[in-house]
């Protein structure tokens, strides 16, 4: 397994498959009912029966964190599979045929890269309203360029192997060779990106939640979490420290496993090896 040599990469890969397993049970873990009100204990510290304590409407902190992670990593992980799979095509295709079509895709790509992504979410999301089918569509589209480059680039490189060459001659149709000789070629920068991708698009999601464009409340999230924290924060700090420090773990997790598989599929490091 190639996270067995590196042992922060291992622990990257034990924090993801924790966090994935408490947004799948999410359902059965939470010790309360994150949308449950309770005045009596309204904006209590951390004690026994809260270990994060409650929001100024008295719902548990620690409950709306594990619903929040089930609500983040869905929006990350489906962004960023529409994403790959769009962008991968999209690259392949435009390194396989080049000419106009290269220039045409690379020009419209070069065009949403240009738009910083937050930007080009908020814009959208005020035009259409929020809404998580929304903000998934938006967030995939950010990412496809990054992925079409990357797909295109190793394109150009492997379409010129002998092997490749030998399949055209041999009468292959274009849709054999993109998918049964480049794509499995690929697959290595594709899982690099799409690490570093999902770490971008919860980021991106938390962010977009948090200046209120994003998942709107009650449905939390990460974002909207420290968003309505924001106001309580001297008196209350929790409501933002607690989402907040998920949010940086999750975050640097999917970047380390992102660079234990690059470093897998790297020649030049398995040289050094």
């Amino acid at each position: 397994m190639i996270f067995k040599r590196n042992k922060v990469g291992m622990a990257g890969f034990a924090i993801l498959l924790i966090m994935v397993f408490i947004a799948i049970a999410a359902q059965w873990i939470m010790p309360y009912d994150p949308l449950a009100q309770d005045v009596v204990h309204r904006a209590k510290g951390p004690s026994a029966e809260h270990l994060f304590g409650t929001d100024p409407f008295g719902r548990d902190i620690l409950s709306r964190i594990i619903l929040g992670s089930q609500t983040s990593l869905l929006v990350g992980s489906l962004s960023v599979i529409f994403s790959t799979f769009i962008g991968a095509v999209i690259g392949m295709v435009a390194a396989f045929k080049g000419g106009l079509l290269d220039d045409i895709l690379m020009r419209i790509l070069d065009s949403i890269m240009m738009i910083p992504m937050l930007l080009f979410g908020l814009m959208v999301l005020v035009a259409l309203g929020s809404s998580m089918s929304t903000l998934i569509i938006v967030i995939s589209i950010a990412l496809i360029p990054n992925v079409a480059r990357m797909a295109r680039g190793t394109t150009l490189e492997i379409k010129e192997k002998e092997y490749i060459k030998a399949a055209i001659s041999l009468g292959s149709g274009n849709l054999r060779i993109l998918f049964f000789q480049i794509f499995p070629n690929i697959i290595g920068p594709l899982l690099v990106i799409t690490t570093l991708n999902m770490s971008t698009a919860i980021r991106v999601e938390a962010s977009l939640s948090f200046i209120g464009v994003g998942v709107q409340p009650p449905t939390p999230t990460w974002g909207n979490m420290i968003q309505e924290g924001f106001q309580y924060i001297t008196a209350t700090p929790g409501l933002v420290i607690y989402p907040g420090i998920f949010l940086i773990i999750v975050s640097i997790a999917f970047n380390l496993v992102g660079d234990v598989i690059r470093d897998a599929f790297d020649p030049h490091i398995k040289q050094q090896r």
